[in-house]
């Protein structure tokens, strides 16, 4: 199978993947959990091409990650902001936030806290049962075909 063909795959992580599965995206999106997100800024803080920006921001727009709003006329200048599918990858990046804060920081500790607005405590990612509560482990799951499994 082809990387373009990827969101045609009987698998949730694959058709994931095929709008958010790059280096760039992430990082987008990352930045977009503070605040809207504009071109120029983004381009000079990442030093991305602007033909490959536009790419990866058209393609959360068509996706409904993100809505695009005219903040200038002249010339005409556009701020992204998260739509409620977009913030619906919170979890997801609060989750590689809590791997990279684990595995990748290198005996520094992390370089971002998450704190809880509610209750102001430094929290982490932790994947739960929906049902009952429990932490999730690799050995406590399994998967089975879905609704959604061709055939």
């Amino acid at each position: 199978m082809k990387w373009e063909n990827i969101a045609e795959m009987p698998c949730s992580v694959a058709r994931t993947l095929s709008v958010i599965g790059d280096r760039w995206t992430m990082l987008i999106l990352r930045d977009a959990f503070s605040h809207p997100v504009r071109f120029e800024a983004l381009r000079e803080k990442f030093g991305v091409t602007r033909h490959l920006l536009a790419s990866r921001l058209d393609r959360l727009v068509d996706q409904g990650i993100f809505d695009r709003q005219l903040y200038q006329e002249r010339p005409k200048r556009y701020e992204y902001r998260l739509t409620p599918k977009g913030h619906s990858l919170l979890p997801v990046l609060l989750t590689m936030i809590a791997w990279g804060d684990q595995w990748m920081d290198g005996g520094a500790g992390p370089p971002v806290v998450v704190r809880h607005r509610e209750c102001q405590h430094a929290t982490h990612a932790v994947c739960v049962c929906a049902s009952c509560g429990g932490v999730l482990t690799s050995d406590g799951i399994e998967t089975m075909k879905g609704p959604g499994w061709p055939g």
